[in-house]
């Protein structure tokens, strides 16, 4: 009930959340501060860091957001991440009442709002809620069926009394639990139920908590494992992040504990380190196994913002490393980054549209590159090769989608302010430009589809399918040619757009010789159909791609009307 009601809660917010949280995270990572803040806002409202990371590892990977800043947003990730911890302290503090009160309540209110349309993502968020809660009641209440045995006793007292041996061991058992349940809140959780019924004294506890804090590091570094560059070199960051935390932790143990102790006698409980579970009366007992919860949960706060501050002014020095730990092969060297706008302030007028119009003419370029890798796919020969130049198209999707939404976000942003009539023409022209460049994106990717269903029915173009569509690519490629002339020519010096009519009449002309073809070579079963129908099913997404790249040009020559 807990992990499913922690997986619901946390998928319903970001849903909730869509696009809104990603224009967010876009607007406040112009310096390391708001990065920080950004980390902690968000992971605090999903409540689950990996989100956030899975986040700013899109971010990177479409040149949307710098290492630098990414690195930063994810110690605020881990600040934020604590909240979860409080959230359980909360729970587990005991008190004649339960949050988990309220759980089978919210069920019912949560059904009906998933049952309405519109309310739907609430609706999963409340029933993850109750489930989360109820879940954790369930586990405090029955705690006892395992724990109250005399072999754990006797195994968990022999396990506290090798001394610095006893934390590593601790950290050990934090660590794999993380890595067996995938949730570092989860082993947050059996932390604070361990300690709270007196089966581990809270120094073990505080080595349980940094062994959490690496497992959950191991976990994010193993989905990375077949990811690109950027997604390597983030999980990277995490890990040395939590790593140097956890050495620092371990080098100045009895100070850092000592830290915790003051923070929590702050807070007005007992300090969990100077006061004795066993030799406490009756009274400061029940206290301190109340305050126990919020004591993990402060340990947890005070060792992540720790880290975080001293780690946030070495953030240059933490890109150099993992750049050096993961390097860039030579075929990811196509990434690519935002130019001439950013996340600062908007300009306005004419400079804000110039800055729009040349970002718009690197997405064109950023398009044609993506030309190469359909190139490869179509001609692979093997399909480990195909599979290469697959990803590459996958990636380019998911990258054009990102660079749309963010010239659009800017666009958004420009029209707020005092345009003129044909300041409005030009920006409604770029929104259509970005589109059908993001259409070309799709495109690519569904190219890539088309591919691998003709391997899944191991089916082969022949030569001439191949050179015929090779020239398709050729003529595609003069369209890419002319479109970069029309849209990097200033507007006042262009007078037409001849040169993409010619390459679209040409493309449009040879598609047509090619249906005419495949017509006549089905008749005369020169190959067989299913592997004809393949081969249109290519010509006709490439001539479709033609008309996208056709429409870039008349959207620039249009805008020049106004």
């Amino acid at each position: 009930m807990f992990l499913y009601g922690m997986s619901l809660m946390s998928g319903g917010l970001q849903k909730m959340a869509g696009n809104r949280m990603r224009v967010f995270m876009a607007k406040m990572t112009s310096n390391h501060f708001k990065c920080i803040l950004t980390g902690i806002v968000v992971t605090a409202m999903v409540q689950s860091s990996t989100a956030t990371t899975l986040m700013i590892v899109s971010f990177v990977n479409a040149g949307l957001l710098a290492l630098g800043s990414a690195i930063a947003v994810i110690m605020g990730a881990n600040i934020g991440t604590t909240v979860t911890a409080w959230i359980f302290a909360l729970s587990f503090g005991g008190g004649s009442w339960s949050i988990a009160t309220i759980a089978i309540p919210l069920m019912f209110f949560a059904f009906v709002a998933m049952s309405i349309k519109k309310y739907k993502n609430l609706g999963e968020f409340l029933m993850g809620f109750a489930f989360l809660f109820l879940g954790l009641s369930i586990l405090k209440e029955t705690s006892t069926v395992l724990l109250d045995n005399e072999g754990v006793r006797v195994f968990l007292g022999n396990l506290s009394g090798h001394g610095i041996g006893s934390i590593f061991l601790f950290m050990l058992a934090g660590a794999i639990i993380t890595l067996m349940l995938q949730s570092s809140a989860t082993a947050t959780a059996i932390t604070m139920l361990l300690v709270a019924q007196g089966y581990i004294p809270f120094t073990m506890a505080t080595a349980m908590v940094l062994g959490s804090n690496l497992g959950t590091t191991v976990t994010s570094n193993i989905a990375a494992a077949v990811a690109n560059v950027s997604a390597k070199r983030t999980a990277r960051a995490h890990f040395l992040f939590n790593l140097f935390g956890v050495i620092l932790a371990l080098i100045f143990f009895k100070p850092f504990l000592s830290l915790v102790g003051f923070s929590v006698e702050a807070l007005g409980f007992p300090n969990p380190i100077t006061v004795s579970f066993v030799d406490a009366d009756a009274a400061t007992r029940d206290h301190l196994v109340a305050s126990l919860p919020y004591s993990v949960a402060v340990l947890h706060t005070v060792f992540n913002l720790i880290t975080t501050l001293i780690l946030v002014w070495f953030i240059p020095q933490l890109v150099k490393l993992v750049t050096l730990m993961v390097p860039n092969k030579g075929e990811e060297k196509e990434t690519y980054r935002l130019k001439y706008i950013g996340v600062g302030k908007i300009a306005t007028g004419d400079i804000a549209l110039n800055s729009a119009k040349l970002e718009v003419v690197e997405f064109g370029r950023l398009c044609r590159r993506d030309l190469a890798y359909i190139r490869n796919a179509i001609n692979a020969g093997t399909l480990g090769e195909y599979e290469e130049a697959d990803k590459k198209l996958v990636h380019y999707e998911k990258v054009t989608d990102n660079i749309e939404r963010e010239i659009a976000t800017y666009l958004r942003e420009v029209t707020g302010n005092e345009l003129s009539n044909s300041g409005m023409a030009r920006v409604r022209e770029l929104y259509r430009i970005i589109g059908e460049m993001e259409s070309l994106g799709d495109s690519g990717e569904t190219i890539g589809k088309i591919v691998a269903r003709l391997w899944g029915h191991d089916c082969h173009f022949t030569e001439s399918m191949l050179h015929r569509l090779n020239h398709m690519l050729d003529l595609l490629d003069e369209a890419y040619a002319a479109m970069d002339h029309n849209l990097s020519t200033p507007l006042v010096e262009l007078h037409e757009i001849a040169n993409a009519e010619e390459a679209e009449t040409a493309i449009n002309e040879y598609r047509d010789r090619l249906r005419d073809e495949h017509l006549s070579n089905i008749e005369k079963s020169t190959y067989p159909y299913e592997t004809g129908s393949f081969y249109m099913d290519l010509v006709n997404c490439l001539e479709k791609m033609g008309d996208f790249i056709i429409n870039i040009s008349q959207s620039v020559i249009g805008a020049k009307a106004f």
